[in-house]
């Protein structure tokens, strides 16, 4: 309790130093390991502990651990630093000697804690917890506990001696055999994780050259010959050379001779030579006597001399039974297994009965029952005689338990169990078939499970025998052996294998006829090769057949029955199957009933759940590819991620399921376009084309989806590359695909698809004409109703048309109109509609540009905007090609470009809304054009439309903003309407709220895939259950435009306090609009093109930021934007504003990297052409939060107002400001007291923590400070605080709705994303958007001292009259900026800093 005490309480140390425990010594007592030895490959001899501190290392003794309690004690003591901070490194050993060892042993479990975590978790009694990468450790050492105590120094203690190197002759040798050692353990380690066999020749090689330098008095000879002949061992029973064995043997023999009984290492050598010796017989087929006898005898002598609580005792009595069995003797032996105990029960009077209840078992899953049976089976073995003609019956059907145990619970190691116990059998009684046939059914099932390819030969060569063995009761041999060629089949693709199985299973149904009780398994057997046929040669009598068994099965798999999951998921399959090929919807719905029905029945670690989850994805991902559903494909990406996690590496099923997962995958990325879904894809492609050889069945698909994915990659990035592999993978496939081959057709359509895409790169004819020639071929493979007949179909008018526009031959069109009319009557509601009606499209432009015909051109977009609104084609899709609707539209000058723009811009809002963070949004808005926005609003002036631009522009920037408003929208006026109001009002609010918080969850790079995967989707469920909400809303009065883009009328509010110039960049016009509050708005076309507005930019980013080269100066550009922008703007401003009064600017695209305010005549007699001169200036990112920030009542109270400095972060590498403290420190002095409440936060005060909850208690703050705009993730731009950033997404997630006034003192505040500047993505209009009224920022980068002269001018200007009011910001910081002398700041400094708000 002394220690605890200390511990709790440790003294405080204002000078900095690391807290200690004072006065005390800390010491190590006692350390406690359970279950160290659980996951050795090889049999410890002991084990210990290292414990590091610093360059200090310490080993506790060597100690044997007991495999009854699992636990190992070490009780020396260890001495530890008193600082509490100090790192304390505990590594636990297991060691293959007990006497002198040679290398460290191997690395169980390591971890690394402090002292002060060392005391905590002792005084309280709880474990350390332990984590392991895979690679390092091999145990699952359950806990370790580590007593620790801090002792007066007076207090003697026996330490432990620390592990130093010792200083004589022989120290280097010792080193380099140890060294050594270690290395040969490593190879061998490494191949018992991957089973390389070049590892394990190399362990081989170590330890011979290890023994080679121990001489014959060495004394670590005994332990390097050990070493070596356990590499040899495990190498011959790797390539089953059992004849091999001997020089193993040997080595093992000269090892135990170096060992006489009371030799620590006596126990393990015994038994090391035992088991060599009983390998080579039972690699013999037969118990060779000799071996036996001497390996008992050796046996016997260990025991005299072992523990009887040790590993080495419990491990001589194991092989001791293995001895007994293999030979029959019937000498009684111990039993070691636990189950003994646990499954105890009475002996029946007869075997038969058990028998008996081994049948019910199969036909009745009651797992209480079936434990009970195998208790009594092995109480029965101590009573049978091994001699007797019982024992191969009691054998046989423990066998049979067994392997029920593990089918219905999962319990591998009954299947372990059941396969040990018939090889033991089927060696004493070798002509024996149903221990041959029951010892091969064990096999298959373990080759389902582990995927070892040695398993399933093993298991077909027992079958084969046991049915040359059995002239009676065939149907069980035939039945086993056909599912083993089958699956030999799957993963191997030997035709001769799947006929074999079929005709085998065939036979085994005419021996079970109605009333067997093992029909229904024939039944789905013959199903299941029947449709694997079908799908390897085409044949559809074998399909229907297939579903005819299946059907017949499930009839006799009632609820209950231990099979009706397997019978489910296979008649389902069928389905699918017949599915695809015929298209009819009633066959997928029921394949997904069935397929969830089956997945229910197969709970967490049943063998087959993979399968199960992989076919419901399957079926889900199918039913997406015809309706569309987003929903579905995200369920079937979820279920094959899960699929596929339960499949280890050389499962014969994990191509497939890499194939699947990589399908789906691509799909997706075709609906949404995630670049990280069609990598993703990609890499699973390849991983599932390195798993198939070239003549594996799955290497077709392989391919072929690989060329698909990287098709649509080229389409993405354009690397011809990407194209050219794709065709030449196509190819591989469709050679991979005879005649009648039930893939053939897709493959031809996908050769075709990237064929057409080649032409259009390239231009060779050659390309089209083969392109249209395979696609020609795919309907006549596809029956009328097949699912992909339409879009083959879409895809051969598509290339026609290609053809048309290169060759004009109108018969080409003809066709492609012909079939695309087909198409269009046939999928109403399928995603293939919008593709249709892109081809009717491009079909009425082609004629257009051929005939110039206007109604062609009006078909054209009318098609178009059709495509548009195809709702099940998915918003994706839709939003691409009424972007394309967009470019055609205004190609060719349509009166549709408008709505082409208000369509696209409304499917981008949507789309944008549907992702889950911000950082995804950032990123999807970057896939689509950024001038979408001010081209619309270009094309609504060019039509004469200025209220309709001004709409257009508010509804297409700034969307990221848009949604983050709409989550924090209050519903006041609708709460107390009625209860269902109210009720909606509370939905809206949760729901919002849940969506607030998804959407902004910081940056976690390291999150896993499924993780993320998982939150999306729980996004989306809630937006879709958020727009219910939103459109319930809207059926109340007045609430009809709830959330809806504003239109003019209420835009126009913005300008309540002065005229709003809009200024707009397109490539098609570049105009200037004046909003006024009760006039009509101004539009002034401006005499100034796109790129001039651009080479302003560009020299003004490089004056800024002073690039070398030659280029205007500042003056210069200012002067240019005077002339040919603002002058025209401020002519037609006089006509509505006076002189000094307010405006503001809301610039747009490259309009926003131009400081707008500074714009003059600055050259020397050109006069007081200058804005400043005329008028104060502000910005504001929309008209839409101009207006909100008008909405939040002012302050009538004291004002709360912090002033924040952080000279030097502590974290990068920040230069220190010098003025920051005394910035901080002058404005205290200028403020007004009353009636300000002033609070400051110097550098050593402003951590994150502090500085956020300081901003969300005063309405008023100040932040000095280093500050960034971070270009590739905007919403990560940041204020450098002393302890980290304080980013922009921090300050979202902030409360600061209604706050008045913020002044970033602080470099990049107001800069922007110069890639998508009408997002308006940066710290002062953050903080803007989040509710602060009046926001000061900067431009670009500030100096310090500059800074710090600004801004006490503004706030000696500010405070002037002893009040403080955020309105007058604007006016102050114009007037502070006019008052500092230009030969003290230049211009370009000046212009830096802006206002933003009211």
């Amino acid at each position: 309790m002394e220690s605890a005490s200390i511990y709790e309480n440790p003294p405080k140390d204002d000078s900095g130093a690391e807290a200690g425990v004072p006065n005390r010594r800390v010491i190590i007592t006692n350390i406690k390991a359970t279950n160290v030895a659980t996951g050795l490959k090889q049999m410890p001899a002991g084990f210990y502990v290292s414990v590091s501190i610093g360059n200090d290392h310490w080993k506790t003794t060597n100690k044997p651990a007991c495999p009854i309690s699992g636990v190992t004690e070490w009780n020396d003591v260890i001495d530890l630093p008193s600082n509490l901070s100090a790192e304390v490194k505990i590594r636990i050993y297991a060691s293959f000697e007990l006497g002198y060892t040679l290398g460290q042993g191997e690395l169980l479990r390591k971890v690394s804690i402090t002292v002060g975590e060392l005391l905590e978790h002792s005084r309280s009694s709880r474990p350390i917890p332990l984590s392991a990468r895979e690679a390092e450790v091999v145990s699952l050492c359950s806990s370790l506990e580590v007593t620790v105590e801090a002792r007066l120094p007076s207090n003697e203690v026996v330490l432990c001696r620390p592990a130093v190197a010792r200083a004589d002759p022989g120290l280097h040798e010792e080193l380099f055999l140890a060294h050594v050692t270690d290395i040969g353990f490593n190879h061998l380690h490494r191949y018992y994780n991957n089973h390389v066999e070049f590892d394990l020749d190399r362990a081989i090689k170590v330890f011979k050259r290890v023994v080679d330098r121990c001489p014959p008095d060495h004394p670590g000879r005994s332990a390097a010959l050990s070493n070596l002949a356990m590499a040899k061992f495990t190498s011959c029973l790797a390539r089953e050379a059992y004849w091999d064995l001997e020089e193993a043997i040997a080595l093992y023999r000269e090892a135990l001779s170096l060992r006489p009984p009371r030799h620590l290492g006596h126990p393990c050598a015994v038994i090391n030579l035992s088991i060599a010796l009983l390998c080579r017989s039972r690699g013999r087929r037969h118990i060779v006597l000799e071996d036996a006898d001497e390996a008992e005898e050796l046996l016997r002598g260990g025991l005299d001399v072992c523990p009887a609580e040790s590993h080495a005792y419990r491990a001589v009595r194991v092989v001791m039974a293995f001895i007994c069995h293999s030979r029959g003797d019937n000498r009684p032996v111990p039993r070691v297994s636990p189950r003994a105990s646990s499954r105890s029960g009475q002996l029946p009077s007869f075997l038969y009965e058990l028998v008996r209840l081994v049948g019910e078992c199969q036909m009745r899953d009651d797992p209480r029952l079936l434990n009970d049976v195998i208790g009594r089976l092995l109480a029965a073995e101590n009573h049978v005689a091994v001699e007797g003609r019982e024992w191969p019956v009691l054998q046989i059907n423990l066998i049979m338990a067994l392997a029920m145990g593990f089918e219905r619970q999962g319990q591998v190691q009954d299947l372990d169990e059941s396969i040990q116990r018939g090889r033991a059998v089927s060696l004493s009684c070798p002509n024996d078939s149903r221990i041959l046939n029951n010892l091969g059914g064990a096999l298959i099932d373990r080759f389902k499970l582990r995927g070892d390819g040695k398993d399933l030969d093993e298991a077909i060569q027992h079958l084969r025998l046991a049915l040359q063995l059995m002239p009676e009761d065939r149907s069980s041999s035939l039945n086993n052996l056909a599912a083993a060629l089958f699956m030999r089949f799957k993963q191997r693709g030997d035709g001769e294998d799947l006929d074999g199985a079929i005709r085998h299973n065939q036979l085994a149904l005419q021996l079970r006829p109605e009333g067997h009780p093992h029909r229904s398994s024939s039944l789905r057997n013959l199903a299941s090769v029947l449709l694997k046929r079908f799908e390897q040669r085409g044949d559809g009598e074998d399909l229907d057949e297939a579903i005819k068994h299946h059907r017949a099965a499930l009839q006799l798999t009632p609820e209950g029955h231990p099979d009706r999951s397997s019978s489910l998921n296979d008649l389902a399959c069928a389905l699918s199957t017949r599915f695809e090929q015929r298209g009819d919807w009633k066959d997928l719905e029921e394949t997904i009933q069935h397929h969830q029905l089956a997945l229910q029945l197969r709970s967490e670690g049943h063998p087959d759940r993979s399968s199960s989850l992989n076919n419901v994805a399957t079926a889900l991902w199918t039913r997406f590819g015809r309706r569309g559903d987003g929903k579905d494909v995200d369920e079937a990406i979820q279920h094959f991620r899960a699929a596929l996690q339960l499949v280890p590496g050389g499962h014969p099923e994990r191509s497939s399921l890499l194939n699947n997962l990589a399908s789906a995958l691509l799909t997706r990325f075709h609906q949404r376009g995630d670049g990280k879904d069609l990598d993703e894809s990609i890499q699973h492609f390849c991983a599932a084309l390195q798993l198939t050889p070239e003549w594996h069945p799955h290497r077709s698909p392989s391919l072929d989806g690989l060329a698909s994915a990287l098709w649509a990659r080229f389409k993405q990035r354009c690397d011809e590359r990407d194209l050219d592999e794709a065709i030449q993978h196509h190819w591989g496939a469709l050679q991979l695909m005879p005649d009648g081959h039930a893939l053939r057709p897709n493959s031809l359509n996908n050769l075709a698809n990237t064929l057409s895409t080649r032409f259009k790169q390239r231009g060779d004819e050659r390309n089209l004409d083969e392109a249209i020639q395979h696609h020609r071929v795919v309907p006549q493979l596809m029956p009328v109703g097949h699912p992909g007949r339409l879009s083959s179909l879409n895809n051969l008018a598509n290339t026609l048309t290609a053809r048309f526009e290169q060759r004009g031959e109108r018969k080409d069109v003809d066709e492609a109109i012909q079939l695309i009319s087909m198409v269009t009557e046939q999928s109403p509601a399928h995603p293939i509609h919008l593709y249709a009606h892109v081809n009717f499209a491009k079909i009425h432009l082609a004629l257009w540009r051929s005939q110039h015909t206007t109604q062609d051109l009006d078909h054209a977009m009318d098609h178009y905007r059709v495509a548009a609104k195809c709702a099940p084609a998915g918003l994706l899709r839709r939003l691409r090609f009424s972007l394309q609707w967009v470019r055609y539209a205004e190609e060719h000058k349509h009166t549709s470009a408008l709505d082409a723009y208000a369509q696209s811009l409304q499917l981008l809002d949507s789309h944008i809304s549907s992702t889950s963070s911000v950082s995804s949004r950032h990123q999807a808005r970057k896939d689509f054009p950024s001038d979408l926005s001010v081209n619309a609003a270009s094309c609504a002036l060019r039509q004469g439309d200025v209220c309709r631009a001004v709409e257009l522009l508010e509804q297409g920037r700034a969307l990221h903003w848009t949604q983050i408003a709409r989550f924090r929208t209050s519903l006041d006026n609708l709460h107390s309407r009625d209860p269902r109001a109210e009720e909606l009002v509370k939905q809206f609010r949760d729901v919002s709220d849940r969506l607030n918080r998804s959407a902004h969850m910081s940056f976690d790079d390291g999150r896993s895939i499924p993780t993320d995967e998982a939150k999306a989707y729980h996004y989306r469920d809630l937006v879709e259950e958020w727009n219910k909400v939103v459109e319930e809303i809207r059926t109340f009065e007045g609430f009809s435009r709830f959330l809806l883009p504003p239109l003019f009328a209420d835009l126009r509010e913005a300008a309540s306090e002065g005229p709003v110039i809009i200024l707009i960049a397109s490539e098609f016009s570049c105009d200037a609009i004046i909003v006024l509050h009760r006039r009509s708005p101004v539009h002034l076309r401006l005499q100034i093109t796109w790129e001039e507005i651009r080479d302003l930019v560009v020299n003004h980013l490089r004056n800024i930021y002073h690039l070398p080269g030659e280029y205007d100066t500042f003056e210069n550009v200012m002067g240019k934007l005077w002339r040919k922008v603002i002058h025209p703007v401020v002519r037609e401003l006089k006509r509505f504003a006076r002189k000094d009064s307010r405006i503001w600017w809301c610039p747009t695209s490259l309009f926003t990297a131009l400081p707008l305010h500074c714009a003059g005549e600055y050259e020397r007699g050109s006069g007081s052409q200058v804005l400043s001169k005329l008028f104060v200036s502000s910005y504001t990112p929309s008209l839409v939060a101009l207006s909100k920030a008008r909405t939040y009542p002012m302050t009538t109270s004291d004002i709360k107002f912090a002033a924040i400095g952080q000279a030097k972060p502590s974290f990068a590498s920040w230069t220190p400001l010098k003025y920051v403290d005394r910035e901080v420190k002058e404005i205290g002095k200028l403020l007004p007291k009353p009636p300000v409440l002033f609070t400051k936060v110097t550098s050593s005060e402003s951590t994150q923590e502090q500085v956020l909850c300081t901003l969300q208690d005063h309405q008023w703050f100040h932040l000095s400070c280093h500050g960034k705009q971070d270009l590739e993730e905007p919403f990560k731009s940041h204020l450098a605080m002393l302890d980290g950033p304080l980013s922009l997404l921090d300050i979202i997630n902030a409360d600061i709705s209604g706050h008045e006034f913020a002044f970033l003192s602080a470099c990049e505040t107001a800069m922007g994303d110069p890639c998508a500047p009408d997002e308006v993505i940066h710290l002062a209009a953050g903080l803007q958007f989040m509710g602060v009224k009046s926001v000061i920022g900067t431009l670009w980068s500030v100096g310090d001292e500059v800074a710090y002269q600004l801004v006490s001018a503004f706030y000696e200007e500010l405070c002037k009259d002893g009040t403080m009011d955020c309105t007058m910001a604007a006016r102050a910081l114009h007037r502070a900026v006019t008052t500092i002398p230009e030969e003290k700041v230049p211009l370009q400094e000046r212009a830096m800093f802006v206002h933003i708000g009211i």
